[in-house]
């Protein structure tokens, strides 16, 4: 069920609703919108009576919410939910770029990868310390190392550090040293650890699983917001096909479709989506132009000699001309989308 306030609605009646939720026994979710605020209710094994709320001082109308996935869902917040990490954010006016590479490999080659990143004016920095890999011989990651070396990033570049989470443990300590905790596709449906991410103080960026469908991908970040961590970013990184030209099939149509029934901001990642190093540029191009909020770039000094990913990671050539060509696309879209909103 959502709550929703009335525009002038005082903070001491918020709180009276949040506390008749919580004696029922069920969370309230208090979620702020540029015109009103909703209270959120997750936890009612079945309908609740509007009648409990709509009597109450401040609130105008309790609405049920008709989606399986609720907190995620625009009923609940018709603004879409910017991201903000500092001064920078994601879902916000600006194309968000994460770029980096695809592993922490040495202190040298991340700071090469960051100083490339920095005076591109790129505010996200990537880079995992801990990678779940197909097989278990190949490089997995410098650990705690490797999160060391990223907030030495953050420290001399001012970048906002982007990196991924396998576990519990890891969870831990991305959440100590990083400033946006990843959750990956191996991971989406790892629910215990969706859990731990939905209680981290900084933002969630949640990867599309392998063979997943929308709705298990917004389920999966409704696991995260249930939680009370309602920073959380979904991204596109593709799926798993019969095709043979490409590692995945990357699912641009996911981008509109999303943001027909939730409020989250996605990203696209064309380095995962196509693994191919030829098609990542254009691949950009296109999650920009179908209206994504940012997207995941993978780069590195020595793209053949990089312990992960290789053979999908760019040279800085090649990312200075993507990031050159996306924001002319951005700067396009952006303007479209503004001669098209209601006056």
């Amino acid at each position: 069920m959502l709550v929703v306030m009335q525009a002038g609605a005082t903070d001491e009646q918020i709180a009276a609703v949040v506390r008749k939720v919580e004696q029922l026994g069920f969370r309230a979710h208090v979620i702020p919108g540029a015109q009103r605020t909703a209270i959120g209710i997750t936890g009612n094994p079945g309908p609740l009576d509007p009648g409990l709320f709509e009597g109450m001082p401040g609130v105008i109308e309790a609405v049920p919410v008709s989606k399986p996935y609720k907190l995620v869902s625009r009923e609940i917040k018709l603004e879409k939910t910017i991201v903000r990490v500092g001064e920078a954010t994601i879902g916000g006016d600006e194309l968000a770029i994460i770029a980096g590479p695809c592993a922490v490999e040495s202190y040298e080659q991340t700071m090469t990868v960051a100083e490339w990143v920095s005076r591109l004016g790129v505010k996200f920095f990537r880079g995992g310390a801990y990678k779940p890999r197909t097989s278990p011989y190949s490089f997995q990651g410098l650990g705690e190392e490797g999160l060391k070396i990223l907030a030495e990033v953050r420290a001399r570049f001012g970048l906002k550090i982007v990196t991924e989470a396998i576990d519990h443990e890891s969870a831990d300590l991305v959440e100590r040293y990083a400033d946006i905790m990843q959750i990956g596709a191996r991971n989406m449906q790892n629910f215990s650890l969706l859990r731990r991410a939905g209680q981290a103080r900084i933002p969630v960026l949640l990867k599309r699983g392998m063979s997943a469908t929308l709705e298990e991908l917004l389920l999966a970040a409704e696991y995260i917001m249930a939680e009370g961590n309602y920073n959380v970013i979904l991204c596109e990184r593709g799926v798993r096909t019969f095709a043979q030209h490409t590692r995945n099939t990357l699912d641009l149509s996911i981008v509109p479709a999303v943001r027909r029934v939730s409020h989250l901001p996605i990203i696209v990642d064309p380095s995962h989506g196509t693994g191919r190093r030829d098609k990542v540029i254009p691949l950009a191009r296109a999650g920009v132009a179908v209206g994504a909020d940012g997207l995941m770039i993978e780069v590195h000094p020595d793209p053949d000699r990089a312990l992960s990913d290789g053979p999908q990671s760019l040279t800085l050539p090649m990312f200075r001309e993507l990031v050159e060509q996306v924001r002319e696309i951005a700067a396009l879209v952006k303007r479209a989308e503004q001669e098209m909103a209601p006056m």
